[in-house]
């Protein structure tokens, strides 16, 4: 039984390293708002997951016998959080793109994130505690 290595826990052990990178992005995209020539990087996660997963398709199926017919993406795979630089636009004069208003709203909205992926985590270890005990 593959409780801690099953796919939907690797997906929220993704997410929370993917929040940690944006973390750590953001703040360097803060650090760089009158940085000259200076362009902003995001972290792309959510969207590749979505891609992974087969788009709005939530329902996937595991075949243990090939005679089974496969319900979604047979996959199964969690993609890795991947850095990409915005190098199209720019904000001011001195070609840097970064916006400090929009940057802080990010940084809170991913502050929310991490901290509802930790506490999935939480839940998933504490659910899976109380089954072993039998409370």
């Amino acid at each position: 039984m593959n409780v801690l290595n099953g796919t939907s826990f690797a997906r929220l052990e993704s997410a929370v390293k993917s929040a940690e990178m944006r973390q750590g992005v953001i703040s360097n995209n803060i650090a760089n708002v009158d940085t000259p020539n200076f362009k902003r990087s995001e972290v792309l996660f959510e969207e590749l997951l979505t891609q992974e997963m087969g788009g709005n398709m939530g329902l996937q199926g595991k075949r243990t016998n090939e005679r089974h017919i496969p319900i979604g993406k047979s996959g199964g795979t969690v993609p890795t959080a991947q850095v990409q630089t915005d190098n199209l636009s720019q904000m001011n004069n001195n070609e840097n793109n970064v916006d400090i208003d929009r940057e802080m709203s990010l940084l809170a909205k991913n502050q929310l994130s991490y901290n509802f992926y930790i506490q999935q985590i939480n839940h998933d270890v504490k659910m899976m505690t109380t089954a072993i005990e039998g409370r």
